[in-house]
């Protein structure tokens, strides 16, 4: 299946999403690239629409390699493994994740300006992007929302690789992929029309689709710290 954009793959998301009962989901959407696909998903459930901020920790020098990962909120998850195994002394993850904090606090404010982030505690995620090659970004994803108690974590993506679909039924309450196709060749390759998304698209998205049933409130409070 190769779809026409990231719209057209979000509605076909949609209509996968929708063979299952949805109990008053939110969507996040991983941006920038996941924000178009999860508008359309935000539309078809009638759920308000937000990103979800993560940003892995690579081991210096060899930043390809996760120990960990941050996401808003202060919430943090380390690899115990291979921290041991890279020899990072806590000032080293110190450092790293202060770099990372700032291009989190960044994108933050470029998406939604002075509006707080939606509360999660207890509610059913629906947790998108548009496309996984490897799955790393989604479970770091994955394991940092724990941290905020949701109810329930769905993993959605409109095509993936088999390994990282496999990789994430580990991760999630349950994975939806519309395709997965052999060989993958990677993400863009089953696009159409693949551009960059723009921070404004991002924004005019999120704005458009953030609380559609107007009762839904926009609490710091679902997100919680870390010990």
């Amino acid at each position: 299946m190769i779809f026409a954009d990231r719209r057209d793959a979000g509605q076909a998301l949609a209509q996968a999403l929708a063979h299952s009962d949805r109990f008053d989901p939110v969507v996040l959407a991983l941006p920038r690239g996941g924000v178009p696909v999860a508008a359309e998903v935000a539309r078809a459930l009638s759920a308000p629409l937000d990103v979800f901020l993560v940003r892995k920790l690579g081991v210096p020098g060899h930043e390809e390699l996760a120990f960990g990962a941050i996401a808003e909120g202060g919430v943090r998850v380390l690899n115990d493994a291979i921290v041991r195994v890279a020899g990072l002394t806590r000032a080293e993850i110190e450092r790293v994740a202060i770099d990372e904090s700032r291009e989190l606090e960044r994108r933050a404010h470029a998406y939604r300006g002075d509006r707080e982030p939606l509360e999660l505690e207890g509610r059913e995620i629906v947790l998108v992007d548009d496309g996984l090659a490897t799955g790393a970004t989604m479970r770091a994803a994955v394991r940092a929302l724990r941290v905020l108690e949701p109810g329930r974590v769905v993993v959605a993506v409109p095509v993936a690789s088999d390994e990282a679909c496999e990789l994430l039924s580990s991760e999630a309450d349950e994975v939806v992929c519309v395709s997965t196709p052999r060989p993958f060749r990677g993400v863009g390759a089953w696009y159409a029309d693949f551009p960059q998304t723009s921070d404004e698209e991002v924004t005019s998205l999120l704005a458009a689709h953030r609380a559609p049933r107007g009762g839904t409130t926009s609490l710091s409070s679902g997100y919680r710290r870390s010990p």
